[in-house]
């Protein structure tokens, strides 16, 4: 059987046109995906504009599936589910965008910041610290470095912290050597707790050396000294952070009323108080000097009601006012123990101490905020004094 040439000039024509079609529609798809990826786009920023975070997920998702490889959509959408909460989702989206090859290193960077702040907010500390040790060296690394000290003093591994507390210092990124002495304090205490009372007062002693100025480590070594029966070396650190943190006063002078009576040095203590209460005109302060005048017998209670009522000419104070009145004897004796009983519950809350960076106010005082974690941001004078 011959073959019939004539078939074969009959389908190169029909095989032209059908392959000119299909590229007509091929090329009609992708400018209908083209358009309608911008338009999601769109849709997804005014939804966010007008806060409506559900609508905006719902809109890039539409563009991610009509353009699954703009990575920026891919950004926009993981963050997205990173500040709605839904890390899981977060994650897998960063993670996919890791997992592509067409990604330029500085969106691999992006996307490991993202895929670390993913894994922070989520509280998985384990898998964030190991995602922003791969961002050394990148763009990201003073942020990497930023992010891993909150980790580390979240899980409170005070010795990482510190190390990469120094390599921020190193760079020029401020001073951390208060934190430094932080980290030390933090680390004197978790010995005392197992009974390493010499390796502990070591780290106080180096936390001083580190930072001389700040109050805790003194008043930790004092501390230290105090429980271990060195009343008079107590004292003698407590006196020499008087001169060194004077901002801290009214949390050192009922320490050193203390310390003072324990090692019979009442004097010298007395002096020392009675002149910073004479510049700070702090009542922590006064409440030190009238136990330190009690314990000399230098005066009684007539005496020390007459120190709160000389306090309340210089500064308008309900808690002093209150202490003044307990010492009192009153028109109407008999009603003494209600307005008593009333005048301290109306005082509480201004014996508190409150955080100047978010607020939050406790009845003790902190080193580091519970509630926001900042460090120092607890004024050594109580809510009334501020």
């Amino acid at each position: 059987m011959e073959f019939d040439f004539s078939l074969l000039l009959l389908a190169l024509p029909i095989a032209f046109v059908l392959g000119w079609l299909a590229s007509r529609l091929d090329l009609r798809q992708l400018r209908l995906e083209n358009r309608q990826a911008p338009k999601a786009y769109f849709k997804g920023l005014n939804f966010l504009l007008n806060e409506q975070q559900d609508q905006a997920i719902d809109a890039f998702i539409e563009a991610v599936q009509n353009d699954p490889d703009t990575s920026e959509l891919h950004f926009a959408l993981g963050n997205l589910f990173r500040r709605r909460g839904e890390y899981e989702r977060a994650v897998r989206v960063h993670q996919h965008l890791l997992s592509r090859g067409d990604l330029s290193t500085a969106d691999l960077h992006r996307a490991q910041h993202a895929l670390a702040l993913d894994y922070l907010k989520a509280g998985l500390l384990d898998r964030a610290e190991d995602a922003l040790l791969k961002l050394e060296g990148t763009e990201f690394e003073l942020q990497a470095r930023l992010a891993l000290l909150a980790n580390y003093e979240r899980s409170r591994d005070w010795e990482q912290a510190a190390d990469v507390a120094r390599k921020l210092q190193a760079n020029d990124q401020g001073s951390f050597t208060g934190r430094l002495a932080h980290y030390l304090c933090e680390q004197a205490d978790a010995l005392n707790a197992r009974g390493a009372a010499e390796e502990a007062r070591l780290r106080l002693e180096q936390a001083v050396a580190i930072a001389p100025d700040a109050a805790r480590p003194r008043i930790a070594l004092a501390l230290w000294h105090q429980e271990h029966g060195r009343a008079a070396d107590a004292n003698k650190t407590l006196m020499e952070a008087l001169d060194a943190a004077p901002a801290a006063a009214p949390l050192i002078a009922p320490l050193v009323a203390h310390s003072a009576i324990a090692c019979d040095r009442i004097a010298p203590a007395l002096a020392a108080l009675e002149n910073v209460y004479a510049q700070s005109h702090s009542l922590d302060v006064l409440d030190a000097v009238v136990e330190l005048e009690a314990a000399a017998g230098h005066a009684g209670a007539s005496a020390a009601n007459a120190r709160y009522a000389h306090h309340l000419e210089k500064e308008p104070s309900l808690v002093a006012a209150a202490k003044w009145i307990a010492g009192e004897k009153l028109e109407h004796e008999q009603f003494h123990p209600q307005v008593q009983r009333a005048l301290d519950h109306a005082v509480k809350p201004l014996t508190r101490y409150r955080c100047a960076a978010c607020g939050f106010e406790a009845k003790r005082h902190f080193w580091q905020c519970p509630g926001c974690q900042a460090w120092d941001s607890y004024p050594a004078r109580r809510v009334e004094e501020l």
